[in-house]
């Protein structure tokens, strides 16, 4: 029979040594396992190519992020002509949108969409922000300051906003081309006050909310 070396360990010596190994190893599982779907989720969500095929999940990323400009760079009123400071919602999610003080069908749809997902989002209502950016001067009607109260409406130049909204350069568009490109779309502002998503026509309003639900759901921030 062989003698132990010097540097053998007895069997005694490493039974405690594999034990505590063992006992640490389904808890390490455990804890990964309880990570993975957030994980995953994360990853997916913010690398589009991975997702499948019929997924729900249709913002466009905003690349580079954009972050919210300062009140002297991006100057917005209140509708009773005081000045308001679009970081001063950092700290919450926010669902932005711009249009004409008129609102058509088309900007009431929009009104109306981000109103509804902003309302669906359960205990997390309170994480979210609703921003409705008026381009022009016009008075806004009044059912329409009614069915949106909640909203915070604010004036802005267009011919600046999209500098910060679509990434144009200073002076590329004059305010009714500006109006116009901006009038579409939504966008998602993160806590960290980061232009991240833009949304082009929402044809299904559902598939809108569950993407902003996972978002907001996944994310350990605002």
């Amino acid at each position: 029979m062989t003698e132990p070396t010097e540097n053998m360990m007895t069997p005694t010596q490493i039974a405690p040594e594999q034990k505590k190994l063992r006992s640490k190893t389904p808890l390490v599982i455990i804890v990964l396992m309880s990570f993975a779907p957030l994980i995953a989720a994360l990853l997916v969500y913010f690398n589009p190519e991975w997702r499948p095929e019929g997924s729900s999940a249709y913002g466009q990323l905003v690349q580079p992020q954009r972050p919210m400009p300062s009140a002297q760079n991006l100057p917005l009123t209140t509708l009773d002509g005081k000045p308001f400071d679009l970081n001063s919602l950092k700290g919450k999610w926010v669902m932005l949108t711009a249009d004409g003080a008129e609102c058509p069908e088309t900007c009431a749809r929009k009104l109306y969409i981000i109103r509804n997902t902003h309302a669906s989002q359960g205990k997390h209502v309170e994480r979210l922000s609703r921003v409705w950016l008026i381009t022009d001067d016009a008075p806004v009607p009044e059912k329409v300051l009614e069915a949106y109260k909640g909203a915070v409406m604010v004036r802005v130049n267009p011919a600046v906003l999209q500098e910060f909204l679509l990434g144009g350069a200073a002076g590329s568009m004059t305010p009714e081309q500006a109006r116009k490109a901006l009038a579409p779309l939504i966008w998602v502002i993160d806590p960290n006050g980061n232009l991240i998503l833009q949304y082009p026509y929402i044809e299904d309003p559902e598939m809108f909310r569950k993407d902003i639900r996972k978002l907001i759901q996944n994310s350990r921030i605002g």
